[in-house]
């Protein structure tokens, strides 16, 4: 089972109250290699699909796709593969925001 962990400004005193917007974060990840953005997750499994609404910055990785999800001024992601770690604190620190527990 993966860790959830989200990217957040509620831990600085400078930023606590400064949300992630979705704007910001179309512009951000517009320029990063690897990433698109989607109104829609789909989840396939064995026997059955889903499909999640929101903001998601979908990171392509060895021929798999890892969700960041905006949601309430968050950027969350499940530390699924090792690989995630670098990004997401590349992110944080571009975004001047922490990384928690989510």
């Amino acid at each position: 089972m993966s860790q959830r962990l989200r990217i957040t400004r509620s831990m600085q005193e400078e930023n606590a109250e400064q949300a992630i917007t979705l704007e910001e974060c179309k512009q951000y990840f517009a320029g990063k290699p690897g990433f698109r953005y989607s109104e829609v997750f789909i989840v396939k499994g064995p026997e059955s699909t889903m499909s999640i609404d929101g903001d998601f910055f979908m990171w392509s990785h060895e021929g798999a796709e890892y969700p960041f999800r905006l949601y309430m001024g968050e950027l969350y992601v499940a530390l699924s593969i090792e690989a995630i770690i670098p990004v997401m604190l590349e992110i944080a620190t571009d975004l001047r925001a922490d990384v928690a527990e989510g």
